[in-house]
């Protein structure tokens, strides 16, 4: 008998198996599935995230990448999850695996992109761990934040009828985007003060893969009008849709707010688009998309 392999089970479905051996604790309010840990007494005034992530060299940036570039998106790919919480990152745990022949120098510019990023977003590195790779160069960022009770947002708040939105436009990340974005950490802020989402997640696989993900923890169906969504100049659908590593946030509001929220925001953040881009439905009906299923429109997965 074949034994399964981590392709067959995709990454979606290994989460689900390894998060069905753990335990959780009477302090967490939200475990595996969101884009933060959120932990504290059910009633406290401002609840704990914790998210930590990962880059990869072949995966996330390729060897000639500038290594400051590196730093950089190693700390916002956590940022961002925190910002779709609706918090404020602040303290980071940096773990580094590297060749013995690696620079020194070049580590050290990794450092300055991380430290930028860190001075920005009002985060402060604490300490971490430093290991031997004879492989590629490994990059995991343990990071905490903050979040007042009254202003978190889950994945798994959004109903039926619930308009979709996401902000700036999609497409095209590997032109440079994945390595200098900005995780949308005002722009979430101000969401959750002003018009709080049912529901909101970063995109950060794809919104062929995020949608569902974030529909599913809703128990939702959804409607994807796929000619609203915004492409960055030159991107295909199929790259809209698949290519990853936007940093964008996706959100779930209720369908009276709309005009309000939309009127606001352009006044707000006049230089950054949002797309009204479809809806919640109910669990029963069947998920509708357009005819555009090739695999590049599904989003990416590790284990593909």
């Amino acid at each position: 008998m074949r034994t399964t392999t981590l392709a067959d089970l995709g990454e979606d479905r290994l989460v689900a198996q390894l998060s069905s051996l753990l335990a959780s604790g009477p302090s967490v309010r939200t475990g595996i599935g969101d884009d933060c840990a959120v932990l504290g007494p059910r009633n406290a005034p401002l609840w704990q995230l914790l998210k930590t992530d990962a880059v990869v060299e072949g995966v996330h940036f390729t060897p000639d990448t500038a290594p400051r570039r590196i730093g950089w998106k190693a700390l916002c790919r956590p940022i961002s999850d925190i910002a779709a919480m609706g918090g404020s990152p602040e303290h980071a745990l940096v773990t580094i695996a590297a060749r013995r022949d690696l620079p020194a120098a070049w580590l050290r510019a990794l450092y300055r992109g991380i430290e930028a990023a860190a001075r920005r977003f009002g985060v402060h590195v604490v300490g971490g761990e430093t290991a031997r790779s004879p492989g590629p160069l490994f990059l995991s960022i343990a990071l905490t934040g903050s979040v007042p009770r009254p202003h978190c947002v889950l994945r798994s708040g959004g109903r039926p009828g619930d308009a979709l939105y996401v902000t700036g436009r999609l497409g095209g990340s590997l032109a440079g985007h994945h390595l200098d974005f900005i995780p949308r950490l005002e722009e979430a802020r101000w969401l959750v003060s002003n018009f709080k989402p049912r529901a909101m997640m970063d995109l950060s696989d794809g919104i062929g893969s995020d949608l569902p993900r974030l529909a599913a923890a809703s128990h939702c169906g959804f409607h994807l009008d796929e000619e609203k969504i915004p492409r960055n100049p030159g991107c295909s659908l199929a790259q809209a849709l698949g290519d990853g590593e936007d940093f964008e946030l996706l959100f779930a509001l209720p369908p009276r707010r709309c005009a309000a929220l939309e009127a606001a925001w352009k006044t707000t953040f006049p230089r950054l688009p949002l797309s009204r881009i479809g809806a919640l439905t109910p669990p029963t009906r069947a998920t509708k998309r357009t005819p555009h299923n090739a695999p590049a429109a599904h989003g990416f997965d590790h284990f593909a």
